[in-house]
């Protein structure tokens, strides 16, 4: 096991959420992780752990989104886990900052310490619109933006956009709203 993992393994379950739904969810994680030696890969299948961040900026009471090419809907920053990445929290803040291109994003604390801030399992064709579809298992994270942030598109994103906390895209997900909602609660 990489030390990769055994931060995943950390994480998850030094993680407590409140919700019963949200507790289901990290039993499973941490479930697929004893299961799957290589569960935070790409290459394992049906389905791995990914991490994402809501990159937001609360002095001006905004989030930013990318319209995610392959999924055509505006989303959080984030995706595979990457060999280098030390810990979850840090694929999570490798790929927003990769995303938004925004240096200087800082994960947020929750009770002092990095930790995630929600889960949500999907459905996705990763390996191709003409392959079969897998199961992303998202670690989800918020970033705090520096002052006067500005983003810049990346070739992983058709585009990027701030929204306000209640100007939401109307076609914008349930899962993608509730992690909103968690994060304006939190900042």
């Amino acid at each position: 096991m990489t030390s990769l993992h055994t931060d995943a393994v950390r994480a998850l379950t030094d993680w407590q959420p409140d919700e019963d739904g949200q507790q289901e969810l990290r039993r499973d994680y941490l479930a697929h992780l004893a299961a799957h030696p290589d569960g935070l890969w790409r290459a394992c299948l049906p389905g791995h752990i990914t991490a994402s961040a809501l990159v937001v900026d609360p002095a001006e009471g905004r989030v930013l989104l990318t319209l995610h090419p392959k999924v055509g809907r505006w989303l959080q920053m984030g995706g595979h886990c990457e060999p280098g990445d030390g810990t979850l929290a840090a694929a999570a803040l490798r790929e927003a900052v990769e995303e938004s291109g925004i240096a200087g994003l800082e994960l947020l604390a929750v009770d002092g310490r990095t930790a995630p801030v929600k889960l949500d399992r999907h459905h996705v064709r990763c390996l191709g619109k003409d392959k079969p579809e897998n199961i992303h298992l998202d670690v989800q994270y918020v970033a705090v933006a520096p002052a006067g942030a500005r983003e810049l598109i990346s070739e992983e994103s058709l585009d990027l956009r701030w929204f306000g906390w209640e100007q939401l895209p109307a076609d914008t997900d349930h899962s993608v709203r509730d992690l909103v909602t968690r994060a304006r609660a939190l900042v």
